[in-house]
């Protein structure tokens, strides 16, 4: 399986490569920008409130755990690498083309 360009697996989890655009209308993966998966949040961003929007939003998404997600690079930019332990890269794919056919 070829796996998509925003998916790294490691042997410690995976590593989704997301642009994130805060104040945003509704949250959702709204498709790929280059090599990375694009995400909306309602959130502004301040005082970590998009960061924090973002991992519930992809806890929400991929059905897991919020403990199994976690912001690796990027707190501060709109370019971020988020680490996700305990989920498969096919759980991610399948949501994310579930998310990207509902709109």
């Amino acid at each position: 399986m070829t796996l998509p360009p925003y998916i790294q697996v490691r042997p410690d989890g995976i590593l989704l490569a997301v642009k994130l655009q805060p104040r945003a209308a509704k949250n959702e993966i709204s498709g790929l920008h280059g090599n990375e998966l694009r995400v909306r949040v309602t959130a502004p961003p301040v005082d970590e409130a998009a960061n924090d929007a973002l991992l519930r939003f992809l806890a929400d998404t991929f059905d897991c755990p919020r403990s199994c997600i976690e912001l690796m690079h990027g707190h501060t930019s709109r370019h971020k690498r988020i680490k996700l332990t305990g989920v498969s890269p096919e759980t991610v794919i399948q949501a994310v083309s579930r998310s990207t056919s509902a709109r």
